[in-house]
C-alpha cells in the first residue's frame, strides 16, 4: 500500500473548483515541495467537517476551540496544478488521546467488507482500482489546526446552488423538476 503521511503538514485544506452545480471538491495536504491532492464528494467534505467539529467539542477542550483555530485559518486557494492523486472512497477520523491530535485518513477504495457486500449483491466487479496498488492519505493535525480545517470544509461547500424551498434539492439556473410539486417544473 502506498501510504502518504503528513505528520504534521505545513498546509491542509479543503476546497472546490468549478461553477455551482459542476464543482469538484478536493482535500489537499502539503509539506515542503510535496503536495497530495485527493478528490471527494461534496457530502464527504460536509460530513468530514461536521465529524471533526463534533469530535473536537467532545475531546479537545480549549486546544480545539474556535479561538485556537484562529492562528491556523487558511483562506488561500488550493495549490496548483490541481490534479487528484486518487478519488476518495473511504474516510476515517480518529483522536489520539495520548498525543492529543487528530488523524484523518482517506483511502482510494472501500473496505474489504464493503467490496464483498457489493459483489454479493451482484454489482459489477470492474472496479476502477482493480490491479492497482492501494493508496491512502494520512494527515495528523493538532486540535486548533483541525478546527480551522473543519471551518474550511464548511466554507468550501457554501456558495453552491440554492436549495428548492419545497423539496430541498439544488436548483439549477433553469429550475428543476420538483417531486413535491408532482413534477411541475419550478
Amino acid at each position: 500500500m502506498a501510504e502518504h503521511v503528513f505528520d504534521p503538514p505545513e498546509r491542509c485544506v479543503a476546497g472546490s473548483v468549478g461553477p455551482p452545480g459542476g464543482r469538484t471538491f478536493f482535500l489537499q495536504a502539503s509539506d515542503g515541495q510535496r503536495v497530495m491532492t485527493v478528490s471527494l464528494e461534496k457530502e464527504q467534505v460536509r460530513l468530514l467537517g461536521e465529524s471533526l467539529v463534533e469530535m473536537l467539542d467532545d475531546v479537545a477542550g480549549a486546544d480545539g476551540s474556535e479561538q485556537a483555530a484562529e492562528a491556523y485559518v487558511d483562506n488561500a486557494p488550493l495549490d496548483t496544478p490541481i490534479e487528484d492523486d486518487f478519488r476518495v472512497q473511504r474516510l476515517s477520523v480518529a483522536w489520539e488521546a495520548g498525543q492529543r491530535r487528530v488523524v484523518l485518513e482517506a483511502y482510494d477504495r472501500p473496505s474489504e467488507e464493503d467490496v464483498a457486500e457489493l459483489v454479493s449483491e451482484g454489482e459489477p466487479t470492474d472496479f476502477p482500482w482493480a490491479g492497482l496498488p492501494p493508496q491512502s492519505l494520512k494527515v495528523v493535525l493538532e486540535p486548533g489546526r483541525a478546527r480551522a480545517f473543519a471551518q474550511r470544509c464548511t466554507s468550501s461547500i457554501e456558495g453552491g446552488r440554492p436549495s428548492c424551498p419545497f423539496c430541498g434539492q439544488p436548483l439549477d439556473p433553469g429550475g428543476h423538476i420538483c417531486p413535491r410539486a408532482n413534477g411541475y417544473r419550478r
